[in-house]
């Protein structure tokens, strides 16, 4: 899995308490054994962001939303299972797709009407505010007409619908990948999937931990009142500290993005500045040079240090999020940020 992580040289897991996995990541198998794919599948109950799933049949027509939802289906080979997907900020992933060519495709969040009129009964997403009224209705809504609704652990909204920053970590990807494969009886796949990336972020920690900085990074996108970053709930945050470095914005208690003045980011100063684009399902990180040039070329930004080290770089706007992506972008950054230890 290539990471879009552009250079112009050339170029912690943080655990999350017991209780917010009871909360929002557990699931319970209340018969039978658990075991391997294929045949009868035992009765299970999930837990997915307070919504409980009570399934005794992998669901047969799924409607996803999002792309980190979409890529982690296509990532457990359930594509035969979808009967739509919407919602793509980039490019879907090589690897899916062939997958991805084969579904019918909004490239935004359709009516409700639109999403029933396929007969899902199940919905799987990574964004809250797809159950919302301005989405298709809530969940306890769509359970009334016997459509069964997912959420990814670290997209469980807090009161007031917001994100917490307790969720925003690996071991809720993981987590979200053990739901789905029980759900859609794919356990070894979803086993296989968890083993691989835990693998690479664990070999990406242990060689960090030697060094003996910890660079400043900052997802900024030029707009019109400043710069677009993301803050300290958003998961980049947590990909950041797993490659041995650390958002410089972090402190910001939002997600993103967020619009900063050009002042704040030249007094933060980061050591790289990554520059994605959104969104559009045709869309690299390569759409993002002429904002790279801009930055690079801003007299105003000239004494930044990621300007004058020349590290204003490309990169994938989902290549921040929780999902597939996420162990390959810890492994691609850490080499940029500490090619001494990792690579």
């Amino acid at each position: 899995m290539a990471v879009t992580v552009a250079t112009r040289q050339g170029l912690r897991t943080a655990s999350v308490a017991a209780i917010t996995t009871l909360l929002v990541a557990g699931c319970a198998a209340t018969d039978g054994n658990g075991g391997s794919d294929g045949g009868e599948q035992a009765t299970e109950t999930i837990t997915s962001c307070g919504v409980e799933i009570t399934t005794d049949e992998a669901p047969e027509r799924v409607f996803a939303a999002y792309q980190p939802a979409i890529e982690m289906a296509y990532a457990l080979g359930i594509e035969d299972r979808l009967v739509a997907t919407a919602f793509i900020n980039n490019e879907i992933l090589e690897e899916y797709a062939g997958a991805h060519a084969g579904q019918p495709f909004y490239e935004r969040v359709p009516s409700r009407e639109t999403v029933l009129s396929y007969e899902p009964d199940f919905i799987l997403t990574s964004a809250y505010r797809l159950y919302t009224e301005e989405g298709i209705g809530s969940r306890d809504g769509l359970a009334a007409i016997g459509v069964d609704t997912w959420l990814s652990a670290v997209a469980c909204p807090d009161a007031d619908g917001e994100r917490m920053a307790e969720l925003q970590s690996m071991d809720n990807v993981y987590s979200d990948l053990r739901q789905l494969g029980e759900i859609f009886d794919v356990r070894e796949r979803a086993d296989e999937l968890i083993a691989e990336f835990s693998g690479t972020i664990e070999r990406v920690e242990e060689a960090v931990a030697q060094a003996n900085h910890e660079p400043t990074l900052a997802i900024a996108r030029p707009d019109s009142d400043g710069f677009r970053v993301t803050g300290g709930l958003d998961f980049s945050t947590e990909i950041f500290e797993m490659a041995g470095g650390r958002n410089a914005f972090g402190d910001l208690d939002v997600s993103g993005p967020h619009t900063v003045s050009t002042e704040e980011l030249i007094k933060r100063d980061p050591d790289y500045i990554l520059v994605d684009t959104c969104c559009g399902p045709e869309l690299t990180p390569s759409d993002a040079e002429e904002d790279v040039e801009a930055i690079m070329n801003d007299p105003a930004l000239a004494n930044l240090t990621a300007v004058s080290e020349g590290t204003v770089l490309e990169f994938g706007f989902p290549d921040r999020w929780a999902g597939v992506r996420a162990a390959s972008t810890v492994e691609s950054l850490a080499e940029m940020l500490h090619p001494d230890l990792v690579g």
